[in-house]
């Protein structure tokens, strides 16, 4: 007995996206130790790295940001960064490598992935605590001081600004500047908050490749619980139901990708390893955003506890 012989006529009958198939995800799950074994459609340059703790996940992903942009300062050039809100652990470690290394952020141009809004696109305030824009402020560049990147170069995802992403990365990358993608995995395997029932949408994957960003767009209840637990102490009443987000017309565009997924919750239990192995295993297809994680060049840092096994444990 099981989520696909119980799920007919059950309240979940059509709440996943329609274009998952259970048996092809539950068929992603493998022995723990095979988790990082490449696989025939990843990308050359696409590495998962295993860490054993948390401490060792934060440094490890903060080192590869940071030295992304003291090598482009050695090269001369301008890096820009699509960040997230989530993970943020890292961030603390990037501050101090380059406060360590005195490496100016003064090349550094960086556009933050998505922001909460409502219908219309319009966003949480910049103080409030909720905000991914305080959140940035207060982790990256208020400690990094004198080294920071200026204000001019910080983007955030508000309803006038995020319209501005793809003329303004273009023009960078015209320039020579690299684009670093920094993501998250999302429960319902979102990157940002590009959710994979969007791909219903789109005529083609190739449509849905190019889509750029959303305004407003609607969340996920799933994704809407996951942010509940993990950035609002479990008041689901706090989270709004829909978000400002770039979509792959953008993070598709990376020549870089760092990617994090410490989804652990502690007593054994955890939400991520589920996603972590479609991301690594499943075709990749729009239905499932993260799938196209493995085809870039880059990093994926996890939690080891992340790749299991996963079967039952009763807590």
């Amino acid at each position: 007995m099981n989520f696909n012989s119980t799920v007919k006529g059950s309240d979940l009958e059509g709440f996943y996206p329609a274009g998952w198939d259970f048996d092809k995800i539950d068929a992603c799950i493998d022995a723990p130790e095979t988790v990082t074994d490449r696989q025939p459609h990843w990308n050359e340059g696409f590495t998962p790295i295993k860490c054993e703790s948390l401490g060792e996940f934060e440094t490890y992903m903060g080192h590869e940001i940071a030295m992304q942009i003291k090598l482009a300062k050695e090269r001369g050039e301008k890096i820009a960064f699509i960040l997230p809100v989530g993970p943020m652990g890292m961030y603390k470690w990037v501050v101090y490598f380059l406060k360590e290394w005195g490496v100016s952020c003064e090349h550094v141009y960086t556009f933050n992935m998505d922001e909460w809004s409502d219908g219309e696109g319009n966003t949480l305030s910049a103080e409030s605590t909720g905000s991914f824009q305080n959140a940035m402020e207060n982790a990256l560049f208020k400690p990094l001081g004198e080294l920071t990147v200026p204000p001019s170069q910080r983007n955030f995802a508000t309803k006038e600004n995020l319209p501005t992403y793809p003329e303004k990365i273009a023009a960078l990358k015209a320039e020579g500047a690299k684009l670093v993608l920094v993501y998250g995995i999302g429960r319902m395997c979102h990157i940002a908050f590009w959710e994979p029932t969007f791909a219903g949408e789109y005529a083609t994957a190739e449509e849905w490749e190019k889509a750029p960003y959303r305004i407003g767009a609607k969340i996920h209840p799933l994704t809407v619980e996951q942010n509940a637990y993990t950035s609002f102490k479990s008041r689901t009443t706090l989270v709004p139901c829909r978000a400002n987000t770039i979509g792959p017309g953008l993070f598709l565009q990376a020549d870089y990708a760092i990617g994090g997924a410490d989804g652990t919750l502690g007593r054994g239990m955890q939400w991520q390893g589920l996603s972590l192995w479609m991301t690594l295993r499943h075709p990749k297809t729009p239905w499932i955003t993260s799938s196209y994680i493995p085809t870039l060049k880059g990093k994926l840092f996890f939690l080891s506890e992340l790749a299991g096994p996963l079967v039952a444990e009763c807590n």
